[in-house]
């Protein structure tokens, strides 16, 4: 069981992560929610399409001007707040990795810290027990933020990512956040050259067994680039097909960009796994 805000997910049902980036230089939409009415028009297109979850971030994760916390905070902070407002059950993630912006994000009604950088800020771990919400628990390699891998090298990077993220996970847990919320994601990207982010969606059922929920964050990102040889705005097919592995495999939340076609991939996903009925079954019964 997976519980996140006013929600209770089965252990089979897919979450939708949709992704809503507050900065002027996002490296997928070049800072189309950056302002706040299109960002606010981005969570209603989302829910409508299938999300559970809006994440919010601040901070570009790749490299790129500096942004301080009292940045970060003003860029997420408010929104947050209105998005409480405006749609009362979403599940409002926020995308950081600072306690004190954890902490503002939570007086203003967040229900979930997304740390994409390996607990590098440990408060933020505490900050969630403090509030009792939700903490994803992300393996990036021990890389800084907004920092991209060199020649970085794993004897087992699978070995590597369930120490770190189990870790991360059971010192949440202990710290007290509640067990339920806690979710562990291999970090596609982060700390990791393109092979290592195969070889993670590969095993990622080594992951699943370790009954802590998965969250995977494929979106577009560099490794389905170099895998295909295609630029940031044509990677949407190769995502989707990791997508379609990775709930195979079993990973329950999907951080995303496109949220209609993901929820598709998912639906018909279940329904050959045998976890969802078909919508409508009327072939060879007329």
């Amino acid at each position: 069981m997976l519980r996140l805000g006013r929600r209770v997910f089965d252990a089979h049902e897919p979450v939708i992560m949709a992704i809503v980036n507050r900065t002027p230089d996002s490296f997928y939409d070049q800072g189309a929610t950056f302002l706040d009415e299109p960002a606010l028009a981005r969570v209603e297109q989302a829910v409508a399409e299938g999300a559970a979850i809006i994440d919010v971030g601040g901070v570009k994760a790749g490299p790129g001007e500096e942004v301080s916390a009292e940045e970060e905070a003003r860029r997420t902070v408010g929104f947050v707040a209105e998005v409480r407002r405006r749609f009362p059950d979403v599940i409002i993630s926020v995308d950081t990795w600072r306690a004190s912006v954890g902490e503002a994000v939570c007086e203003a009604g967040a229900d979930l810290l997304n740390d994409a950088w390996g607990g590098v800020d440990p408060g933020l771990a505490e900050v969630a027990a403090r509030y009792g919400v939700g903490l994803v628990c992300t393996h990036a390699g021990g890389a800084e933020p907004r920092t991209r891998p060199h020649r970085v090298t794993y004897d087992d990077v699978m070995a590597d990512i369930l120490r770190v993220t189990v870790g991360l996970a059971e010192r949440a847990v202990a710290l007290g956040v509640p067990r339920e919320s806690v979710l562990i994601d291999p970090g596609h990207d982060f700390g990791k050259n393109t092979r290592h982010s195969l070889e993670a969606t590969r095993r990622l059922g080594e992951m699943v067994s370790t009954g802590w929920p998965v969250l995977v964050s494929l979106s577009n990102k560099d490794f389905v680039g170099e895998t295909l040889d295609k630029p940031v705005k044509e990677r949407v097919v190769g995502t989707l097909a990791t997508t379609a592995v990775s709930a195979w495999l079993g990973a329950q939340v999907y951080r995303v960009h496109e949220v209609a076609e993901t929820r598709q991939v998912l639906d018909m996903v279940a329904s050959i796994a045998g976890h969802r009925p078909p919508a409508v079954a009327r072939r060879g019964l007329a």
